[in-house]
């Protein structure tokens, strides 16, 4: 079973990719950013990197999953030396469930205000 979740977003249809595609059990989310309605939500790294795991807290349950379905989480970072505030925030919702981790450091993202993205796979218990 193969399954496509989106937001709507222009980017999506521009781009040819989903938010989220469900896989038989396996949940494969896009790296996501702190965008929201009025642009790039929070100017630091641990502001972003709370409000993006919000967004894909509903991205999750959307598909029918939650946060103690993931298995792994990468985080791209435009300043690796912020990877504590960044793992903060990250820690906060993945400390007990303790998914597989990636920190990489990348270079800027389209929108210079961007400062972190997120990327994740769930999978539930067959």
């Amino acid at each position: 079973m193969r399954k496509t979740f989106g937001t709507g977003s222009v980017w999506e249809q521009t781009l040819g990719y989903s938010r989220a595609v469900q896989v038989d059990n396996t949940l494969f989310i896009s790296a996501t950013a702190a965008s929201g309605p009025d642009g790039i939500v929070g100017n630091d790294f641990y502001s972003q990197t709370k409000y993006i795991l919000e967004k894909l807290e509903a991205v999750l349950a959307d598909a029918g999953f939650s946060y103690e379905d993931v298995v792994q989480s990468k985080l791209y970072l435009t300043d690796i030396s912020k990877w504590e505030d960044a793992g903060r925030a990250h820690g906060e919702v993945f400390g007990e469930i303790r998914p597989t981790l990636s920190l990489v450091h990348v270079l800027p993202f389209l929108d210079p205000e961007m400062l972190v993205e997120i990327e994740l796979v769930a999978q539930k218990s067959a």
